[in-house]
C-alpha cells in the first residue's frame, strides 16, 4: 500500500486530562509537543503530506485522530467512538475528509466503532471486538468495506490484558507479515500469515508503523526493531513516552491515505 496524505491534530492544552488505562504517570505537554512534531516530521521523510488539524482542548484525546475515521482507497468511513466523551471529535475530521472524498460513510449507534480497532491487511481488514469497538459496529464496518470489493473478520480481543485496541497489539509490514504481540500470535484469523512475535516487555512495539520504505517503531525497544532490520526494512525510532502515558501509539497520531 502507498500512502501520499495524511492527516494529524497536535495535542491541545487539555491532553494530560484525557482518558487513560497505562498508570505510567501524567504526560508532560511540552514534551509531548516535541514528541508530536518529530512524529509529524517522520511522515514527511516518508513521503506523505499532512492536513493540520487545529488543536482542539475540548477534547483531550483528539490527537488520536486515527480513531475518527477509516479511510481506504475506494471510501471513507466515519466512526462512532466507543467513549462517549471522544464523539465530538468526529465533525472537525468529517470537514477535513468531506475535501478530500466524494462521499463519506457513517457507523451509526447502536454500533460504536474506533479506528485502532481496524488493522488493514492489502484488500482484507481485520476488525477488533472491544471495549471501545461492539460487534454491531464492527458489521456495519464490514458491510461498507464489502460494498467496495474489500473482505473483513472480525477479531475478538475483550479478554486480552493490556490491548486496549486491535492495533495495540499488532501491525501489518506488508509480503503477508504481521507484527502481533503474544498475546494474539495464535489467533485462528491471522494463519497463513508469516507472524513476528513480539516479547511480552516489549509489547507496546507491537503498533509499529510501515509507511512506503519505512517502518516507524518507538523507541527503546531494540529487540522488535532488530527483528523487523533483519527482514531488511528501514526503521524509523521515535520517541512515544507522553503517548504511550495515554494509551496511545503510532498509529494513533494520523490517519493515512
Amino acid at each position: 500500500m502507498k500512502f501520499s496524505q495524511a492527516i494529524v491534530r497536535p495535542p491541545s492544552t487539555s491532553f494530560p486530562e484525557g482518558l487513560t488505562q497505562a498508570n505510567l504517570g501524567v504526560p508532560d505537554l511540552e514534551l509531548a509537543m516535541q514528541q508530536h512534531d518529530a512524529y509529524c516530521a517522520a511522515l514527511e521523510k516518508c513521503g506523505l503530506s499532512l492536513t493540520r488539524l487545529e488543536p482542539d482542548p475540548r477534547y483531550p484525546d483528539s490527537t488520536f485522530v486515527e480513531d475518527t475515521a477509516v479511510l481506504t482507497a475506494r471510501s471513507a468511513i466515519l466512526t462512532h467512538p466507543g467513549a462517549v466523551s471522544r464523539r465530538g471529535e468526529v465533525s472537525s475530521v468529517e470537514a477535513a475528509l468531506a475535501q478530500i472524498y466524494p462521499s463519506l460513510k457513517t457507523i451509526k449507534p447502536p454500533g460504536t466503532l474506533d479506528g485502532g480497532d481496524v488493522c488493514q491487511v492489502e484488500n482484507h481488514f481485520f476488525i477488533g471486538i472491544s471495549e471501545r469497538t461492539n460487534g454491531t459496529g464492527a458489521k456495519q464496518l464490514a458491510e461498507f468495506l464489502q460494498e467496495n470489493g474489500y473482505t473483513a473478520s472480525l477479531v475478538d480481543i475483550r479478554d486480552l490484558d493490556n490491548t486496549l485496541h486491535l492495533k495495540s497489539g499488532m501491525a501489518y509490514l506488508g509480503q503477508d507479515r504481521l507484527v502481533v504481540t503474544e498475546e494474539l500470535a495464535t489467533q485462528d484469523a491471522f494463519q497463513g500469515y508469516e507472524i513476528i512475535t513480539v516479547d511480552q516487555e516489549e509489547s507496546y512495539a507491537a503498533n509499529c508503523l510501515r509507511i512506503n520504505d519505512f517502518v516507524l517503531i518507538p523507541a527503546r525497544h531494540p529487540r522488535t526493531e532488530a527483528k523487523i532490520s533483519k527482514l531488511g526494512y528501514t526503521t524509523l525510532t521515535l520517541e512515544m513516552s507522553e503517548f504511550e502515558k495515554m494509551d496511545g501509539g503510532l498509529s494513533c497520531l494520523s490517519l493515512r491515505f
